[in-house]
This record gives structure tokens, sequence and C-alpha cells, in this order.
């Protein structure tokens, strides 16, 4: 903070304001080692500024909602400044600066404060937990930035990402059931349908007030699954001792705090329950002592000067924000793509990429070097999927069957993917990035820089764009059945009444829309294991062209020849003609391989 003493007065401001709000949060943020704490209270805070702001009480949701908005505005406005006139922004300007944090995936969180929950109502757990990630997840992202910053990352085991899920689902379903009373005084019940259904009588009863024996066996039932969902002692396993620290101690505060809610009974709905002095001294007191052993032997990264700050949706594309974001560069040969009706576009697009290294051998060129030109078509993919308006388009990148390959190659492929990340030759379009498969056997920077562009391009609204590494569709569907029969176990689901839905949520991607559209490229007519519930409607598309001879132009080649399908999903063939489909010339030659 050096020696400006109204930064330290706002990181004061910070201080108390972290601790008045939620002592919990601020009880972890102490066992954070001391450079961190001041970034943390920072953090905090300014979620609380905007949740309070939210929830104001007495002001309409639009009076409400334009308060979030203004605060969120002035943010950017200061990030883009340096400095802020507002003692928390102020903080928070200068924690991201010194620390270099990219807060622009803190948008949607904002977003989520901004708009009104009143009357809101969650059909399932899969809605829910979209809902609630919005909330909670970039917030704790950030924290994990700071401990990645300092030298002592809190980095999780690649094999415990479910772990790390349900712990957040169970930190925000403990919250919830701790504020039950403030919300449903404000019209809140942030409870699924899906949870409510085996109580019938429970969500009026709730609605009124009233505890009954229908809302008690609710809660019960969701305090219970809360605590099996923060118990998570392996996520934290070969984790730094200080981070693991701050975890467990955190996974113990939640319990104690579910079992406040069990025994508060009625009072539940009239006020918020808290552990008492004792129970927090027992989880506190042992962890105190751990955290300051574990940090008094880590060598920590002190920050430098702090630089230029990067916003949140402000100008710099690093931010991701729309201000910095651009179209895709034309064709070399300014070709525009063919118009066709919205309602003849595929919604989504999957292409298996085949014949890199083939192209290669047929040149004399090493195989990489296929691999290499094979990137470069793919970027010309996505900017064709951006010319032409395509939500969804899904590139197999690499399948689990691929480690069969020569052990040089493989080292090529994944180095270059690598590079790909660091240097973000997309950063700059309106592309949500995704990854889909194993962690297993990658690289563990790998799987971080995957992870890193999915949550700093989560709020992006063009094209999604998936890439499938280390993928495949027998071990997905393996995997999905795990988390079901999981699930099941932990009484989430009935196996009785299980149906295409249940699963569907529970794969690694459920909101990823069918496939309509499969295309091969490399002269193969086979689907080798790519997105086997997804594409089970498809229109197959298969090409000579080896992957690196195509451009855009065959994308929108296949799209073309989509468009003239009908399509029937197993129902009975219409008598009529399909639809014609109105097609503006591509160019003068459009057979895939004839350039």
């Amino acid at each position: 903070m050096g020696e400006d003493p109204v930064l330290r007065a706002a990181y004061r401001l910070c201080r108390r304001t972290t601790r008045a709000h939620d002592p919990g949060i601020y009880a972890l943020i102490q066992l954070m080692p001391a450079i961190l704490r001041p970034a943390g209270w920072a953090l905090w805070a300014a979620a609380s500024v905007l949740d309070d702001l939210a929830d104001e009480r007495g002001a309409e949701w639009a009076e409400r909602s334009a308060r979030v908005e203004a605060w969120t505005r002035a943010l950017k406005h200061d990030l883009a400044a340096g400095t802020s006139t507002d003692p928390i922004r102020y903080a928070l300007v200068d924690t991201a600066g010194r620390w270099r944090l990219d807060l622009s995936n803190l948008e949607g969180a904002m977003a989520r404060a901004r708009d009104d929950d009143h009357g809101l109502r969650l059909p399932d757990w899969a809605a829910w937990r979209a809902w609630s990630n919005e909330e909670i997840v970039p917030w704790v992202d950030q924290v994990r930035q700071l401990f990645e910053q300092a030298g002592a990352p809190m980095t999780l085991r690649l094999d415990r990402q479910a772990d790390y899920e349900h712990f957040v689902d169970g930190a925000q379903l403990t919250d919830v059931l701790t504020d039950l009373s403030t919300d449903l005084a404000d019209g809140h019940l942030l409870v699924p349908q899906e949870a409510l259904e085996p109580f019938p009588g429970a969500e009026a009863d709730l609605v009124q007030g009233r505890w009954s024996p229908a809302v008690a066996a609710l809660v019960a039932e969701l305090t219970a699954l809360a605590r099996r969902r923060v118990t998570r002692p392996a996520m934290t396993r070969g984790m730094h001792p200080g981070a693991a620290t701050v975890l467990d101690t955190a996974a113990e505060l939640m319990r104690a705090q579910l079992d406040a809610i069990d025994a508060a009974g009625p009072t539940l709905l009239k006020r918020a329950p808290r552990p008492s002095v004792v129970a927090r001294v027992r989880v506190l007191g042992p962890a105190r002592l751990r955290s300051a052993l574990a940090w008094s032997l880590t060598p920590l990264t002190v920050p430098g000067p702090r630089p230029p700050v990067v916003g949140v949706r402000g100008p710099s594309p690093e931010a991701g924000g729309v201000a910095g974001l651009r179209p895709p560069p034309p064709h070399r040969d300014g070709v525009r793509p063919p118009q066709i009706a919205a309602h003849h576009m595929p919604c989504h697009v999957a292409v298996i990429m085949d014949g890199n290294g083939r192209w290669a051998e047929q040149r004399g060129l090493p195989r990489h070097e296929g691999h290499r030109v094979g990137t470069a078509v793919a970027h010309e993919m996505v900017y064709g999927a951006l010319e032409i308006g395509l939500r969804h388009l899904t590139l197999y990148a690499f399948s689990t069957e691929n480690w069969q390959r020569g052990t040089e190659e493989i080292t090529t492929i994944l180095a270059a993917f690598q590079r790909e990340l660091d240097e973000g030759p997309l950063r700059d379009l309106d592309v949500r990035q995704r990854w889909s498969g194993r962690p297993d056997k990658l690289p563990e920077e790998l799987v971080h820089a995957l992870r890193r562009e999915e949550h700093r391009t989560r709020d992006r609204t063009g094209l999604t764009l998936t890439i499938c590494l280390n993928y495949g569709g027998r071990d997905e569907i393996a995997r999905t059945a795990a988390a079901l029969a999981q699930a099941a176990r932990e009484g989430e689901v009935d196996p009785r009444l299980l149906g295409e839905d249940d699963f569907a949520r529970h794969l690694p991607h459920p909101h990823m829309p069918d496939v309509d559209l499969l295309w091969r490229t490399g002269n193969e007519q086979r689907t080798s294991n790519f997105l086997p519930w997804h594409a089970t409607y498809a229109e197959l598309y298969f090409t000579p062209g080896y992957w690196p001879d195509n451009d855009r132009r065959d994308l929108w080649q296949a799209i073309t020849e989509y468009s003239r399908r009908q399509r029937r999903h197993g129902a009975v063939p219409s008598s009529s003609p399909p639809p014609k489909t109105t097609v503006r010339p591509l160019a003068p030659d459009l057979t895939p391989g004839s350039r």
C-alpha cells in the first residue's frame, strides 16, 4: 500500500465491511498470508457492497438495479483511470493492478447482482447450479488467482474437479439455508422445484412463513445434502498446506453453520442462525496455528509496482470486454458467407478435423507441420462461423485414442495447444471458449490454461467454441453414468424415475445443444467416438479433402448442404419437397478439397 494514507484508509474500510457483512469470510481471510489479506478484504467488500445495493430494503427493483449498474459502470471508469474517489473501489483498483488480476470474470457476478431474483423459480438442480455459480464462482476464482500470483497456488488435483464443483454447490446451499428468513421476507425462494416436489405443501408453507412437518423435512434433507457437498477431504490432498488449511477450515465452518441450521427449528424462518462462539473457536483456533506455521515456511512473491489495470469489460482486449472485441478478419479473397434463412441454419456444427498428418506426409513434410497448418485452418473456421452467425462450433482436436501415436507427435500437438492458449489469437473475438475431455495425462499447465480461457470468456454471447481435447465419447458417457450413480447415492435423483433429461443434466456440458451437422474431412466416413450422445440425430457430411486444404468457405458449403436437407427425427416424411433455401454464391468453385 506504500505511504498513501487514502489507500490505507480504503483498505481499512474494506476490512471493517468484510468483517461486518460476513464474519466467516473474514475469518478465512485471516488464515491467508498477511500480504494477501488486504486484497481479500477488497474483493469481498466489493461483493458485499453490490449485494447490499441489490437487496436494499424499501427501494424498488428498478432503483436497486440502477444503483448496481451505476456502481459497476463507475468501477470500469476507475479501472481505466487507475484510481477512484470511492474508497472500496479504490482498494479494488489497487488490488487488481498490484496482483495482476483480470476482473473481467466478475462481469457475470455483477450482472447477477443487478438482476432481480424476486419471484425467481428454479426448475431443477441444474438450473439452480447455473444460477448460483454466476454469483459465487467468479469471486472465488479471484481469490485463487491471488494465491497463484503469490506463489502458493490453490491448485486443485486434476481428478478432483468434481469435488470442487460439489464443494461450491454445498457452500451456496448453506448460504441459501442460512438466509432463508431474509430471502422469504424479500419474496425469494431460492430452492429448486425439483427439491420441493417430494415435500407436498412445503413451498406454500415457506411462502407463508409457516414451519410445518413438510418444511422441517425439506430443511433436514437440504441440510444433509449441503453437508455431504462440503465434506470433500480429497479435494485438498496434495495442495499447499496453507491453501489447504483455508479450504478445510471453510468446510468446517460450513458444517458448524449447518449444525446451527439443524438446531434452529422454527426460528429458521425468523432470523439467520449462527454457530456458537465455542463452535467457532473450536474450528478457528487450530486452523490459525496450522496456517501460521504453513505460511512461515513458505517464500511468497511480494507484488511490485502497480502497472496499468485490466478493466471489467473495458477497452482492453485482454479483459475480454465488449469494447475490445473485433470482428473476424475477412477472407483473403473477399468472399462473403451465403445468406441462409435462420430456420434452415444449424445451431451446432461439430467437426472431425482429419488428415493433418497425411497432408504433411503427402508433401514430404513431418507430420507436426500438418498440425501447425491445421491450427490455422481451425482459426479460419471460427472466423467463418462468426461471419455466418453459427451459435455453436465443436472441434475434435485430440481423442483418447490419439495417445497411441508417437511420443514426438503427441508432444508437438500438446505444445501447440499450450502455445495457442498463451498467445490467444482468438482472444479479442466474441467467442466463448470451452473444453471437453479428460484432464488425465494432459500437462497440468495446459489444463489450467484451458480452464482459464473458459472462465475468461464465460460471459461472451457470440460463438461458443468447444475444443474436444483428450476426449472420447464412450468415456464421456461412462463418466456421466458415474456422476448419475453418485447423485442417486446422495439422494439427488430417484433411480426408478431416471430419464434422458436426468442423464443429460449430468453430462460434462449439460447445456450443450444436440449436434445438427457433423462434418468429417480426410476421406473417412465414420464418427470415431465423437459426441455419441449429442450427435444421435446429426446430419452427416463427409468430404475427401484433408483438413489443411480447407478454409471457411468449406464450412459455409457444409452449412449450405445442411440447409437443403429435410430433417424428420423419426417422423413420417413430408409429402411436399423440402423447402428451398436462397443461397448467395460463395465463389466460382467450392468443391471441397478443390483448392
